[in-house]
């Protein structure tokens, strides 16, 4: 099994007659994504490979085509307005690459999402992969994923991919990998992606890669400790950051005491997670946990 996206995804790209949204569209595609629809204002009516039609607005190619989810690759000044776009035409899961979209905007996307049944990842994040079901929506290099029963979390796309390499090599499969993002503000959170992964029946066991900033960290230990049931391999990153310096993502920053890496370290392993020494260790810690099994 795995959780936000499988077989039954239809997905549609914003920004698919781009040269980002183009690229990773076609590796969508290549992966055994159900890619139906893309959507560039003014393009409409052209083909992307021949095969996908392109709209000119997501209502129109939602009511052609039945797309379920969208991802996202517009300029960061558009990318707010693509997320409204995407919400208002009925798309139930919106994945967000863009990255430098400016706060004030992410949060008039959140306020509007409010109570809508509308799940948003990202933004500045590398979007959604499940092994299993041969699904990819967004950039992470699929090659690397092999399908199984661990789940991956992270705020980092680059850490996510040595994550899922060092499982892979070790021949453990991943059930769905999630990356949530570096802003300040983004859509699902680890808690919001630990409770799919509770829930889940192809799940076993949840990598979780967090750093430097907010307090996310620290939320998620308290579900692991109050009510998650699989074991927990974490990973807290910037240990030597200075504070008050951005460190790589917009939200990476120590803004107080709660937002260093030992703060949160403690909060992980106080509620249970087995914690990696360094990057090099996650694989290693996940076989560990799992006591060699794959």
């Amino acid at each position: 099994m795995s959780i936000l996206v499988n077989e039954k995804t239809r997905l549609l790209v914003q920004g698919i007659t781009g040269r980002e949204g183009g690229f990773h569209a076609a590796r969508c595609m290549e992966y055994g994504t159900n890619l139906v629809a893309g959507v560039t204002p003014g393009r409409g009516g052209e083909m992307f490979q021949d095969v996908v039609p392109v709209f000119n607005t997501v209502e129109e190619a939602v009511q052609k085509t039945q797309a379920n989810t969208s991802l996202i690759f517009v300029p960061a000044a558009f990318a707010a307005d693509a997320v409204l776009e995407s919400a208002s035409a009925g798309i139930g899961l919106i994945v967000c690459i863009s990255e430098g979209i400016p706060v004030q905007d992410t949060m008039r996307v959140l306020r509007y999402l409010r109570g809508k049944p509308v799940r948003l990842i990202g933004p500045n994040c590398p979007g959604v992969i499940s092994p299993p079901a041969k699904c990819k929506v967004g950039i992470m290099p699929g090659a690397i994923h092999k399908p199984g029963r661990v789940g991956v979390v992270s705020r980092s796309g680059t850490l996510t991919y040595e994550a899922v390499k060092q499982l892979s090599d070790l021949g453990i499969g991943q059930s769905s990998c999630v990356g949530i993002g570096g802003d300040p503000l983004i859509g699902a959170s680890f808690v919001d992606v630990l409770k799919l992964f509770n829930k889940d029946r192809g799940t076993d066991a949840v990598v979780l890669i967090g750093e430097i900033g907010g307090t996310m960290e620290q939320e998620a230990a308290e579900y692991i400790k109050s009510e998650f049931k699989k074991p927990v391999a974490a990973l807290v990153v910037g240990a030597t950051a200075p504070p008050g310096k951005r460190m790589g993502h917009a939200g990476a920053i120590i803004t107080g005491a709660s937002a260093l890496a030992s703060e949160k370290i403690k909060a992980l392993s106080a509620a249970g997670a087995a914690i990696a020494s360094s990057p090099a260790h996650i694989g290693a810690t996940m076989q560990e946990l799992l006591g060699g099994k794959r």
